[in-house]
């Protein structure tokens, strides 16, 4: 089948002005749009710039904005899409563009270690050559925030970072903090909530979800934001939380 993708296009050290290509791929409906990208580089324009890694929703280099909505290129289908429509590839939302579908993630990066206090990760105190030990239950409490693969699918996706907070530290790094507030092995959990709990934190999520829909591991982000908040208001706040 003939595939139309419509690519956004823009290299800052020469074009003004962002443009759109087109281009059309022959494709069976089994193959990704990773796949699809892959033979315009190679057989149409070489110039095209865009990351991909290991190809399969591992390492999530590949993500970019399809069709309006967040993704990695290397977990769509071509049947995922309309076959008579045209597929709209763009970078990522809210990241500044370095070329054409490559965005600059060192600011998402540096709120990422933002989320840690300045003495690092520090464990509670166990005998000496013992094991930090902990229940099944116990780690579940942070199994699903370790499937993060960094991809940024959140925070493009997020309305907050998009418009009304800029400044929000975004949903990866609560996330991320979540990893740790409800690591039973942490000893500085009050201080990782005072960071959250800063302007442009948890407190700027407007819940809209966008983050839970778009995250290629499926990890309840939403969820975790929530609980955070909760934990803020248990032990930093707990007067007040308890009169609610």
């Amino acid at each position: 089948m003939n595939v139309k993708l419509r690519i956004f296009r823009f290299d800052p050290q020469v074009d003004k002005e962002p443009r759109y290509d087109n281009f059309f791929v022959d494709a069976k409906s089994t193959d990704r749009l990773l796949d699809c990208l892959n033979k315009v580089r190679w057989e149409q324009d070489g110039s095209l710039a865009y990351r991909m890694s290991c190809a399969h929703g591992i390492c999530g280099s590949d993500g970019m904005t399809i069709n309006g909505v967040s993704a990695l290129a290397c977990q769509k289908l071509v049947s995922d899409y309309p076959a008579d429509k045209e597929i709209l590839i763009e970078p990522l939302s809210v990241f500044p563009v370095v070329k054409d579908l490559v965005v600059d993630l060192n600011e998402f990066f540096a709120r990422e270690k933002s989320v840690h206090p300045p003495d690092g990760i520090i464990l509670t105190t166990t005998e000496e050559g013992k094991e930090h030990q902990q229940t099944v239950e116990e780690r579940s409490q942070f199994d699903d925030d370790i499937k993060c693969i960094m991809c940024a699918c959140c925070v493009s996706a997020c309305p907050v970072s998009q418009k009304e907070d800029p400044a929000y530290i975004g949903p990866a790094a609560i996330v991320r903090a979540h990893r740790y507030i409800f690591d039973s092995r942490i000893k500085d959990m009050i201080e990782r909530l005072q960071i959250m709990d800063k302007p442009h934190g948890t407190w700027s999520c407007k819940t809209y979800y966008r983050c839970t829909l778009v995250c290629p591991k499926a990890i309840q982000v939403t969820k975790h934001i929530l609980e955070v908040r909760k934990r803020i208001m248990e032990e930093l706040r707990p007067k007040s939380s308890s009169s609610v």
